[in-house]
Formats: C-alpha cells, sequence, structure tokens
C-alpha cells in the first residue's frame, strides 16, 4: 500500500507581469506506487528518490521543462490547454497536466493515451504535501474532484486545492499521496521552479527602481557584508550582468549547480559573493532575492555546496 510521504518569491508574480514576461510549463513527474519515499524505477531495476513529505532529498531527475523530453520517455511534451505542462503517466497510457494559478491555486487536469482526450477517474480526495524548496518541513494539504461538464456521475477528470497558507508563487516541492487510474494506484511528484521565469530573449532589465537596487547592493546588513560589496565589484546586478542573457533550464543533471532561488539549472555568468562565498543564479532578478534574505533572515543561508543537483 502507499504510504504518505526562504519567502523569496513573495515579489515575483508582480513584477514578471509588470515585466511581461511568461511564465514557465511547470514541471511533473508521475510514478507507481511504492513503499516509503516516492521513487522512480529505472530500467536497471534501481530506484531514484524524487521527494518525501517530511524534507528529505529531491532528486531533480526526471523533472521535465516545457517541450523537453522526459527522462525514459521517446518523446517531449509542450505545454498543455491550460499553460501547463503535458506528462506520461504509466508509459503513455495516461497523461497529466498540472497548474499553478495565481493565488495559491493548484489544478490536476486527466487525459487518455490520446492527449487531445480526457480522462475520467473515480471521485477521491488527494492528499497532498508541500514544501518550500529553502524549508525543511512539508505541510499537507488536499486536492478535491471538481468534475468538468460531461463528467460522468462519481467521475471526475480535474481535481483542485489550495496551497498552504504563504506558498502561493514559491518554489515549491509538492507530492500526492496517491491517485487511483484505471484501476491502478500512481505517485505524484513534482518541482516547480516558480512561476515566473522564463527565457526573456535578451538582458534581463532590473526588478528594482534604480534606486532601490543601489540600496540593496551597495549597503551591507545582515549576512552581506562591505567586503562583499568590493568582490561584487561595487555594482548592482543590473550592471554587472549587462547585455548577458538568462535562460532557464528546469532539468539539471545530476552535479550540475542550480540557483538558490529558482533551483533551475544556475548560469556561472550570474555569479554573486554574499558571506564571502560565491554563489551561482539563473538570472538577475534571483541575485536581488537571495542578497535581500541574506539581509533580513541571514539565518536561512546555506553554502553554496548545498545548491547542486543529484
Amino acid at each position: 500500500m502507499c504510504t504518505r510521504q526562504p519567502g523569496v518569491f513573495r515579489n515575483w508574480f508582480r513584477r514578471a507581469k509588470a515585466l511581461g514576461w511568461l511564465a514557465l510549463g511547470l514541471p511533473v513527474v508521475l510514478t507507481g506506487c511504492g513503499g516509503g519515499a516516492s521513487q522512480k524505477k529505472a530500467k536497471d531495476g534501481s530506484s531514484q528518490v524524487l521527494a518525501t513529505p517530511s524534507g528529505g532529498p529531491f532528486s531533480p531527475t526526471g523533472i521535465a521543462g516545457a517541450g523537453k523530453a522526459i527522462p525514459g520517455e521517446g518523446h517531449g511534451h509542450q505545454p498543455g490547454a491550460h499553460g501547463g505542462l503535458l506528462i506520461s503517466i504509466g508509459s503513455d497510457n495516461y497523461h497529466a497536466e498540472a497548474v499553478f494559478e495565481k493565488g495559491g491555486t493548484l489544478k490536476l487536469f486527466l487525459l487518455g493515451k490520446d492527449e487531445s482526450r480526457i480522462q475520467e477517474v473515480e471521485e477521491q480526495k488527494l492528499t497532498a504535501f508541500a514544501r518550500p524548496a529553502a524549508e525543511a518541513e512539508a505541510v499537507e494539504f488536499s486536492l478535491t474532484p471538481k468534475p468538468q461538464a460531461g463528467d460522468s456521475p462519481g467521475k471526475t477528470s480535474t481535481f483542485e486545492g489550495r496551497l498552504p497558507e504563504g506558498m502561493a508563487g514559491k518554489a515549491l516541492e509538492v507530492t500526492v499521496q496517491s491517485i487511483r487510474i484505471g484501476g491502478e494506484r500512481f505517485r505524484l511528484a513534482f518541482r516547480s521552479p516558480g512561476d515566473t521565469h522564463a527565457a526573456t530573449g535578451g538582458g534581463m532589465p532590473a526588478s528594482l527602481a534604480p534606486e532601490a537596487e543601489r540600496t540593496l547592493f551597495l549597503t551591507p546588513g545582515g549576512a552581506y557584508t562591505r567586503e562583499d560589496i568590493s568582490a561584487n565589484g561595487n555594482r548592482v546586478a543590473s550592471e554587472k550582468f549587462k547585455g548577458i542573457r538568462a535562460t532557464h533550464d528546469a532539468s539539471p543533471k545530476p552535479g550540475d549547480r542550480v540557483c538558490p532561488i529558482s533551483l533551475t539549472k544556475a548560469n556561472p555568468a550570474f555569479t554573486w559573493t554574499v558571506g564571502g562565498r560565491q554563489y551561482q543564479f539563473c538570472c538577475p532578478p534571483c541575485v536581488e532575492e537571495f542578497v535581500q534574505t541574506a539581509k533580513e533572515k541571514p539565518g536561512e543561508l546555506k553554502g553554496p555546496e548545498t545548491y547542486v543537483a543529484k
């Protein structure tokens, strides 16, 4: 039987919307039921740990970005009709689309082998766990059946739930205990790198007004020191990284450095010194969020060696 398993994005959605950036598709992985931690079986019979509800290890292996092939699958899936990411369940016997909405609503749409066909399942309450990437504890929440028009009595093709308080817009690790489809039980595990990152097609503009940006980067506070400011060239992020293209890879390989904010693959071009240590990020706004956290909540910082894909 199946068993259960820093507020850094609080301003991201408003900024991304104001700047006209497109949100990334949300990566999702569904695996069969297993005991204990959620696992994905490799062809050689080995297991890869995907997530645990109590803040255990979560491997990015198997997570796919929009339009990228899912490891073990023969093809990639483009963003779905609702703006989420279509993924395979049970060797393409079923599909699902996961969508995070503004305000903290999570929706799960079920589809058939043919991704254009809606998949009905027995009405059931799904127990889920959400854990911010920078925190240790997961918080339980529920996804309840929300039948669409045309669903048969006692059946549903959609589930919906509210993320735990304070988690809307954050980079999260989410697991669902089990879901019954076609007489089988599957485990759902996915990581959201944040719903406001996207390739920009050019250098990313500063998300703060010039005066506020200079105050953030050129004044010490908390774990952010005068030595750090000097090591960063006495410049703000928009100056140091001007003209550098920011891209976001939601499928880092084991051993890759990942951004402390988005947990997407880090770019060594976006390096910033904080607390005497060098961190790599995916884009300038993530540098901004990290420095803000270093100044306001220095106790939440982890070492650069922590941010490596496993």
